[in-house]
């Protein structure tokens, strides 16, 4: 029940917890499980973290809750985020708990993807936090950092954890285009997940739009459950074959700083040859440091957007909640959706993109925000 964690090198402490969750599976000794379960509620239910999922800086643990005196230009050692991530893994298995799920999307999007360079696959050891960072790459001759080794398993672990099998037939936990190959009863099942580019729209969607087909050698009846992520803004659309599913009873949303109430869409059917279409709302929302709550990063549902300014800024909100101060900006290019923003009515234009999308650009991720005069 102590904080054993905090100014302690992170990394070093995360793979001996990752043996202990091996260790219960192996022994069935119910002390490793308790050691992971311990572990995990110090070092991210206790500890919080920022935006982005990380909770280090210069390879050590921060204090619980207080973070904001910790950004600086060694924010988020790579090979904790994803060290984590298989350790958030490992909990998903046992529990089946959504907000497991939900953590590594958080940390796939934000930390994993937002290390990679996109066009040399090279790594950057630490993600930048501060005002004005800018994140340094390393090379394929010249460095040899511990991160170039977690890359290796990393970059290449983006279609893991989608799909999950339990008592009642397949979970859906990440919304990632893949294809699975799966027996069930005997029967062979295909499944396969395509991003809906809603092209279609007038405007920039407000939502994740997925289609899921499921296609069976004969047909077989199993249960399906659906992830519903922490980021929802309202009640997921869900089709199937063309007809609407019910998913919430009565009006209830997500938002994210609200405890999640129902974590998994679950319907059971005979299937055959059949085919989803799922539409996940989202919508620009704010995350405040935890200890200093009028310094806010924006996200865009679970996507952190990085301002491109090169030195901290302050943003002036009116009457209306902070996320009105972005507006989409440069929104399409030719048949493709465009993820930009920008600040609008504001003392100086600020644009922002998802964090994954910056490369050399200098970059702020938290703004302070006061009420507009």
């Amino acid at each position: 029940g102590e904080d054993v964690l905090t100014n302690r090198h992170a990394n070093t402490t995360v793979p001996e917890v990752q043996g202990a969750a091996r260790a219960w599976e192996v022994t069935g000794e119910q002390r490793w499980r308790q050691i992971v379960e311990a572990y995990w509620h110090c070092a991210v239910t206790r500890r919080g973290y920022y935006c982005t999922g990380g909770q280090t800086c210069g390879e050590i643990w921060t204090p619980p809750g207080e973070l904001s005196a910790r950004l600086g230009d060694k924010n988020q050692e790579h090979c904790v985020v994803y060290n984590m991530m298989r350790l958030a893994e490992y909990l998903l298995r046992w529990t089946g708990n959504a907000a497991y799920a939900d953590y590594w999307e958080r940390n796939l999007y934000n930390g994993v993807l937002a290390q990679q360079h996109p066009r040399t696959g090279m790594i950057a050891y630490f993600l930048p936090l501060q005002a004005g960072a800018v994140k340094k790459w390393g090379t394929p001759t010249d460095d040899f950092w511990c991160c170039h080794g977690t890359l290796v398993q990393a970059h290449a672990s983006h279609g893991s954890g989608v799909y999950y099998q339990d008592d009642e037939g397949l979970v859906v936990c990440r919304y990632i285009p893949t294809e699975l190959s799966w027996q069930h009863s005997g029967v062979a099942v295909r499944v396969t997940q395509t991003l809906d580019t809603q092209t279609g729209q007038v405007r920039r969607p407000r939502s994740w739009a997925v289609e899921l087909d499921i296609a069976c050698e004969r047909p077989v009846e199993f249960g399906l459950k659906l992830r519903l992520p922490w980021w929802l803004s309202a009640e997921p659309t869900i089709t199937i074959n063309g007809m609407r599913e019910q998913v919430f009873t009565g009006t209830e949303y997500f938002w994210p700083e609200a405890e999640t109430i129902h974590p998994y869409y679950s319907t059971r059917r005979t299937w055959h040859q059949d085919r989803l279409h799922i539409e996940l709302p989202k919508r620009v929302w704010t995350c405040p440091l935890p200890d200093l709550l009028d310094t806010v990063a924006f996200m865009d549902g679970p996507l952190v957007l990085a301002g491109l300014c090169d030195h901290e800024v302050t943003l002036y909100k009116g009457e209306d909640s902070p996320e009105t101060m972005l507006t989409p900006d440069n929104e399409r290019e030719w048949g493709t959706w465009m993820p930009g923003y920008r600040a609008r009515n504001q003392p100086r234009g600020v644009r922002f993109l998802p964090l994954y999308e910056i490369t050399d650009e200098r970059y702020t991720v938290y703004f302070p925000v006061r009420s507009a005069r």
